[in-house]
């Protein structure tokens, strides 16, 4: 009843994804993610923006708008950290299962009110093998792509259940 109540006064659109998004927001801009890690990776704030676009734009109402000017909303992201670690040693002080670690700083703001509606880290991890001659490198860039996910699932999430 009170879902229906909040719907019908229009101040919330509910998605079949379950996010919620406030009636007066239509557009939203997500500009490149910014990399301040240390990563030998390319293409991480690529893959993280294009990520939270598809999230953004393709679970929500909301269409994508490339001048952040006119958006009614702004989501912003930093990442501020990558590790590539060992989690496992065997043999000869090798390591057997290395974690990829990343940490990012995203913004959401209500342009249309001025508001900030969260300004938080979120951070995520995966484990891979890195002694599998088949994957090499990929390994690593398997993992950090999960991580990516998992972090851009966490933002979108906290900021369409927020309301």
């Amino acid at each position: 009843m009170a879902v229906i109540m909040m719907a019908s006064s229009g101040c919330a659109y509910y998605s079949f994804t379950g996010a919620v998004i406030p009636s007066h927001l239509n557009t939203i801009a997500i500009p490149l993610a910014e990399d301040n890690s240390i990563s030998t990776l390319v293409d991480l704030d690529e893959s993280l923006t294009g990520l939270l676009v598809d999230r953004f734009v393709g679970q929500t109402r909301l269409s994508l708008q490339p001048n952040q000017e006119q958006a009614d909303a702004l989501v912003s992201a930093r990442i501020d950290r990558y590790q590539n670690q060992p989690a496992s040693v065997g043999g000869q002080e090798r390591a057997t299962l290395n974690r990829v670690t990343i940490s990012v700083t995203t913004e959401y703001i209500d342009r249309t009110k001025d508001e900030v509606i969260f300004s938080r880290s979120f951070s995520s991890f995966e484990e891979y093998d890195p002694t599998d001659p088949e994957r090499g490198l990929s390994g690593e860039e398997d993992a950090a792509r999960a991580v990516l996910e998992k972090i851009a699932d966490d933002i979108f999430t906290a900021a369409t259940s927020n309301w």
